[in-house]
């Protein structure tokens, strides 16, 4: 499915961030993520939030360049020609980049993979639920005598809500209901080939999202879908609840007893360890490893997480800790970040179309927000000095917990810089001769 960690880093080929290189054996899908221009909307998204960024640094480095290029031909100033020349160099990457924006996305961005192989690009949406599911069945038939790992990552519930025209139509909450209505659909298409196969007994299934519903999803003036209940905030949001509260539903007939509710934190970082303890295995000791084995908790054998803190972060930026404070079972959560919703009062960040995790858009709190989860899930009401006697002690607390977990962190090279965002024509991805990078090997299979 969707893998949206990258491909490449010096060159076209060496697949650095490809599945293969992290663990996996096998691996079909997309590298990047799903975009409108997959579809061939008339709304782009990657363009629509890059294009003036590209062209405002063009300016710029344009601008930089005929500066020094007259100083240089002037004998104003002195500067050496490597460094005009690099310059203009950058210039006409951000300018490539920006035209680009308007018409390539689609047969750059929106790629097929099997293994290190290009398959389809750009890929056919119409027929991408059906190939996710062949291959995903054909995964489980291949390796059914022996223990496998299989991670299914779907395109749904995600725009440009692709959904086949067996489910247009199904739901009574528009394109978006009938999307979830399809995901759900192949859930279980998944968990009858489990069952047909005898494996069902002996198969630890896990499912979950990575974040919660997208609020600021539109097309046109119409809002696409997504709902988080009582919970403030949506995808994207840093540390609100509507954006990290999100399904966890676990099946293990042989092992778990059915319908248990855990009223527990847990976090997805969670299932590295728990996989790891069910396939023998031991955690690596040489760093700190965030998650915990959720097997104690389905097994009864112990009733509390282990987990006192959360950390949650947008990019970079630390924007809200949660407290499970143990002796008394309170959940406080702490926001030291929150975006700025536009319009005020609306939930989300409709005008620019994401939260931003830094900037102008975002307020800092200090003393930071206070929650109590337990009574106030929606993080209504914030608490204060005045309304909690506990507030300093609480607040003194979580700061410093966050100092203990930045002593635990390693600084890595930032991967969400400009210049890596910046579209680099000796990276990418190509099925044929570059520029013209159009393939459909998987109707030649066929």
């Amino acid at each position: 499915g969707k893998w949206h960690l990258g491909v490449n880093c010096k060159s076209r080929y060496d697949h650095c961030h490809h599945p293969l290189n992290h663990g996996f054996d096998y691996f079909y899908g997309m590298p990047f993520t799903l975009l409108n221009e997959c579809q061939g909307t008339d709304e782009p998204e990657l363009a629509k939030s890059l294009q003036d960024t590209y062209w405002l640094y063009t300016q710029i480095i344009i601008l930089a360049v005929l500066t020094l290029l007259i100083g240089k031909l002037t004998n104003l100033f002195s500067v050496k020609w490597k460094i005009i020349i690099c310059l203009a160099i950058c210039g006409s990457l951000y300018f490539i980049s920006w035209f680009s924006s308007y018409g390539f996305t689609k047969y750059w961005n929106c790629i097929l993979m099997r293994n290190h192989d290009i398959t389809e690009q750009p890929m056919k949406l119409e027929k991408i639920t059906s190939n996710m599911l062949k291959e995903a069945i054909s995964f489980i038939e291949r390796n059914k005598h022996r223990p496998f790992l299989l991670f299914v990552s779907l395109l749904h519930v995600h725009t440009p809500l692709i959904t086949t025209k067996k489910f247009l139509g199904r739901s009574r909450h528009g394109l978006y209901g009938d999307n979830v209505e399809e995901m759900d659909w192949m859930v279980g298409e998944l968990l009858d080939v489990i069952d047909k196969k005898g494996l069902k007994n002996n198969t630890f299934i896990y499912f979950a999202s990575d974040h919660g519903g997208s609020l600021e999803a539109h097309s046109g003036n119409a809002q696409l879908g997504g709902w988080n209940g009582i919970y403030k905030g949506g995808k994207g949001m840093g540390g609100w609840e509507g954006g990290i509260r999100v399904p966890g539903i676990i099946r293990w007939p042989g092992v778990l007893p059915a319908d248990i509710v855990i009223d527990e934190l847990t976090i997805l970082m969670d299932i590295f360890p728990t996989v790891v303890q069910l396939a023998g295995g031991a955690v690596p000791q040489d760093r700190v490893i965030d998650g915990r084995s959720l097997l104690p908790l389905l097994q009864g054998t112990v009733q509390h997480s282990e987990h006192e803190f959360m950390f949650h972060y947008c990019g970079v930026f630390l924007h809200a800790v949660r407290w499970h404070q143990k002796d008394s079972g309170t959940v406080w959560k702490a926001h030291y970040i929150t975006p700025v919703f536009q319009p005020k009062d609306s939930g989300g960040c409709f005008r620019r179309g994401i939260c931003p995790c830094f900037g102008d858009g975002i307020t800092h709190h200090d003393p930071p927000l206070l929650f109590d989860l337990s009574q106030d899930p929606s993080e209504a009401h914030p608490l204060s000095a005045d309304t909690e006697p506990l507030f300093d002690t609480i607040i003194r607390r979580i700061g410093n917990a966050v100092e203990e977990h930045r002593k635990t962190l390693t600084p890595v090279p930032q991967q969400l810089s400009h210049y890596n965002n910046m579209w680099k024509p000796w990276l990418q991805p190509c099925c044929g001769t570059f520029p013209s990078c159009w393939c459909d090997k998987e109707s030649n299979k066929a």
